[in-house]
């Protein structure tokens, strides 16, 4: 995920002046004028850029591919925020979560028990956050599967995390290039050389 450089926001707008202490997670939804996807960590708010070429690709085919090979007792959504507590709200560029996980039309984030999988594409002005930052506090709440995607030749290549319930830390458990098979959270075969395809593949 990417955060906004400050030349990419409109220069008449009026940064919200945070109180003591920061923002809380609630903030998001009371802040008049936020540009679309603004995220919280720790308290401060996270404007989030342009997408470039390959992260839109990126999403867009595990998002279709999850879809496809998701069992019904899970659902997919895409760039939804989590409340994983009070100071802290990022949102997620894929997710994979429990189907009754929906508690209505208009709600705006989801519960960290409620996700299976969280995936960041990594950006350049992001790195550290997808990197460091939000698996550490993604593991800490609790979710059990993270992945991060990284571009090599244009073509994705992703480090896929599993929880240590008893340390509250991922544990790396592969590292995908081309093609990712998989059986956790739900079993699922993607080929990451797919990322220009534009539509879902047909199942014979």
């Amino acid at each position: 995920m990417s955060a906004a450089p400050e030349d990419e926001l409109d220069e008449q707008y009026n940064y919200p002046v945070p109180p003591p202490g920061g923002w809380t997670a609630d903030d998001l939804d009371r802040l008049p004028n936020l540009p679309r996807r603004t995220e919280l960590i720790d308290g401060s708010l996270v404007f989030v850029s342009p997408q470039t070429n390959f992260h839109m690709r990126v999403m867009r085919l595990l998002e279709w591919e999850f879809l496809d090979q998701a069992p019904d007792d899970f659902d997919v959504y895409r760039e939804f925020s989590v409340k994983l507590n009070k100071r802290n709200r990022p949102e997620p560029d894929v997710l994979v979560v429990r189907a009754g996980a929906d508690t209505g039309p208009k709600e705006t984030w989801l519960k960290p028990e409620d996700v299976f999988l969280a995936v960041e594409v990594v950006s350049e002005d992001s790195e550290d956050r997808d990197r460091e930052v939000k698996p550490r506090k993604y593991a800490a709440a609790g979710i059990r599967h993270f992945w991060r995607v990284e571009e090599k030749n244009g073509l994705p290549v992703v480090y896929v995390y599993e929880l240590d319930p008893a340390t509250k830390s991922y544990g790396l458990t592969g590292i995908y290039h081309n093609r990712l098979k998989a059986s956790e959270p739900f079993e699922m075969d993607i080929d990451l050389t797919a990322i220009n395809r534009r539509r879902p593949r047909k199942r014979e």
